[in-house]
């Protein structure tokens, strides 16, 4: 004890366990807030470079691709190297690529769009004229000046080769943090460094989306233009927020959380029980340690041998193929959804993306966070057995499932915008595109214009011009336009207008019922998320804690973190009714959905996934029950009647309590024998049957002397 005291002393004081959890607890604050600032910018990407949700999800889903690249590497060679250094090398990178992100911003042009009100012979160009004809020929010479600058919209891609550096940086942190946290701590205390590691990364996403809800607010030029010649609100579908503001912010923040990592050592003093010696679990794994010291003497061949046999002993693994498998499909659905769940509250209730994204970050993240760290609390306190952790993993997404559900009666009323979601006073337009009827027929208006202004029947046309409006009065935001002929067919007395998009119909009922939904059913399911990461590490070998884990976020983000937003975004596409025009392509971003398939779309996708996701989750929580059963059975056989009839009373004692009975309703009907396997540390729940024996033997000794 005096020479374990002695080393202990000579070591750094940041060289502790307790030190390393609250680094990278920090650590992962730190990745989730760069993710979550990606999230909450993606409809100003959008707008800023013009591109289609389909492509927005590719740039969005690249992070998943820099992962993909080299996570099966990084995973499995990387815990044989010197694990701190490779997560400070990790880090350094993805703060690299963060910081690139932005860059485009510097070299980009300051942003434009079309408005009457910035229009120097507005009157001529957007008004309403009787037999006025339209210019082809200057329209056709200004798509070819414009054409010939469209190279600068490329400047999306380095957006994107930013995100896979974030992607290949971000790698080592999970699967090599997690598996060193948990060699040099005690079994019982696991689960709650697990779930307090999550919970502070939780927290990144609230701040994640508070700081992209500020940052969408400003104007994508501040500080380069003037805000008062800025004509467009929040809320307008052609504004864009200051992306680029965030990316700066979350950069250095992960480049300085990087830095304690470069000085840890390869190993940490573990756990020390208070009366007696070290854990043995914690003396093992340090001896695994020193049995790596020297992974560069053994030749290439022997690493992709070992490398073929742990990966065939991963997917010969019924429990961790059926969890990894529904994982996939939860993930495909949890992508997907939150890479559009700002729009979605855009398009759906009329709000702002800076209000979505508060929203975000005030509700929905704290209540996952909250789920996060009871659901560990609960696994502690009760100390749940692996197929108690399987049946609470189940019933919290089972639950959460059925209240997202809800989420399709919950609807708002689209924008009516004559010609696109409703009639010219109620009849069909008398062109083939509906945008020209007989209020506007006369005024040779430009049916692809995008400027849209209120009318006083509460109408929304899509420019002065198609509003049949013959006058403006005022200047920039105030600008009003009278004479309105559409308007007027609409209502008796004013035919004025003014700029921008016209308020929705009263939708607050109908929003606050859906933050509720967004609150209760997060912070349902999230309550068997650290029970799901522990039937990764405690279901599989000790030694492949660190692989398994590394397998499971390649094939989750491979599956379902790189193609969801991808096929959700293709999928989304299709519920367009309007697209700006660019002028050396087809289409550009979207300004108009159908609410009503944009919002069943979403839905149905989400979920569909997490119905199949539910249903591997059940199948996983069946073979975890069989083995356990099966195994008990074993040590029952092993240690014949008598110790039988101990674990029998020790059974009937912890049923006298309530985290007893607790326990019983997770865990189920279950044969003789298999409740002694619920005082056994989770770590062994599923390992080799010798170890399970020695551990059961010495459980019932220490019950039956108490």
């Amino acid at each position: 004890m005096k020479k374990e005291a002695s080393l202990k002393s000579k070591q750094p004081c940041f060289a502790k366990l307790k030190v390393f959890l609250v680094m990278l607890s920090l650590l992962f604050f730190g990745k989730s807030f760069a993710g979550s600032y990606m999230k909450s910018t993606i409809t100003s990407i959008e707008r800023r470079f013009d591109l289609p949700s389909a492509v927005v999800g590719i740039v969005d889903g690249s992070f998943e691709i820099g992962n993909l690249l080299v996570m099966a590497f990084v995973s499995y060679i990387g815990a044989k190297f010197h694990r701190p250094r490779v997560i400070a090398i990790g880090a350094t990178i993805m703060s690299i690529g963060t910081l690139l992100i932005p860059l485009p911003h510097f070299l980009m042009d300051r942003y434009s769009y079309q408005s009457i009100a910035l229009s120097v012979d507005n009157a001529s160009s957007t008004l309403c004229e009787r037999n006025r004809e339209l210019l082809p020929n200057t329209s056709h010479k200004d798509d070819l000046f414009n054409c010939q600058h469209e190279v600068r919209s490329k400047m999306w891609l380095l957006v994107l080769l930013g995100n896979i550096l974030r992607g290949i940086g971000e790698t080592p942190i999970v699967p090599l943090g997690l598996s060193y946290l948990d060699d040099f701590s005690r079994p019982e205390n696991s689960a709650l460094y697990v779930g307090y590691v999550f919970t502070i990364s939780i927290i990144g996403p609230i701040f994640g989306f508070l700081l992209g809800s500020f940052t969408t607010k400003l104007f994508v030029d501040i500080g380069f233009v003037s805000q008062n010649d800025v004509t467009i609100t929040p809320k307008d579908n052609r504004w864009v927020g200051a992306w680029w503001l965030g990316f700066l912010i979350t950069g250095v923040t992960s480049l300085l959380l990087a830095l304690p990592f470069w000085f840890f050592p390869r190993s940490i003093s573990g756990e020390v029980e208070e009366s007696t010696k070290m854990d043995d679990h914690v003396e093992t794994n340090m001896k695994n340690m020193e049995d790596e010291t020297e992974p560069m003497s053994r030749n290439l061949s022997d690493l992709a041998k070992e490398f073929l046999q742990s990966l065939r002993t991963l997917f010969t693994n019924p429990v961790y193929v059926a969890m990894l498998t529904g994982t996939v499909f939860m993930v495909n659905g949890n992508v997907g959804s939150y890479t559009f769940r700002a729009k979605f509250v855009e398009q759906q209730f009329g709000e702002s993306a800076s209000k979505a994204n508060f929203l975000l970050g005030a509700t929905s993240i704290p209540a996952i966070a909250l789920g996060i760290f009871l659901g560990g609390l609960l696994v502690k306190c009760l100390k749940l057995s692996l197929p108690a952790c399987a049946r609470l993993l189940f019933i919290t997404c089972l639950i959460g499932w059925l209240l997202d559900l809800c989420q399709f009666f919950i609807f708002c009323e689209n924008i009516r915008v004559p010609g696109l979601t409703t009639a010219y006073n109620g009849t069909l337009g008398n062109s083939s595109n509906g945008m020209i009827s007989s209020c506007n027929a006369d005024c040779a208006c430009d049916s692809q214009a995008w400027d849209p202004v209120c009318g006083q029947d509460g109408h929304t046309y899509l420019s002065p011009c198609l509003g049949g409006c013959q006058k403006k009065t005022g200047e920039g935001k105030s600008m009003i336009f009278l004479d309105c002929q559409c308007v007027a067919e609409s209502m008796l007395g004013n035919s004025s207008a003014m700029l921008g998009h016209c308020p929705r119909q009263d939708c607050s009922a109908s929003f606050i019922l859906y933050i509720c939904l967004e609150v209760l059913a997060p912070f349902i399911s999230c309550l068997g998320y650290t029970a799901s990461y522990l039937i990764f590490i405690r279901g599989i070998p000790k030694d492949l804690k660190s692989f398994a884990l590394g397998m499971y976020i390649v094939m989750a983000r491979t599956l379902g973190g790189i193609p969801a937003p991808m096929y959700f975004g293709a999928a989304l596409d299709k519920t367009c009714i309007r697209w700006s025009e660019k002028a050396c392509s087809d289409q550009g971003a979207c300004r108009l959905y159908n609410v009503d398939k944009f919002r069943v779309t979403l839905l149905s996708l989400t979920s569909s996934l997490r119905f199949f996701g539910l249903i591997f989750y059940f199948i996983m929580a069946t073979f975890v029950h069989r083995r356990q059963k099966s195994e008990a059975e074993q040590v029952v056989m092993q240690n014949g009647q008598e110790d039988q009839m101990q674990a029998s009373a020790v059974v009937l004692a912890d049923n006298g309590t309530d985290g007893g009975m607790i326990r019983n309703l997770l865990s189920g009907p279950e044969p003789d024998g298999v409740q002694v396997l619920n005082n056994v540390p989770s770590s062994n729940a599923l390992g080799s049957g010798e170890g399970m024996l020695r551990e059961s033997n010495g459980d019932l000794e220490k019950e039956s002397s108490v």
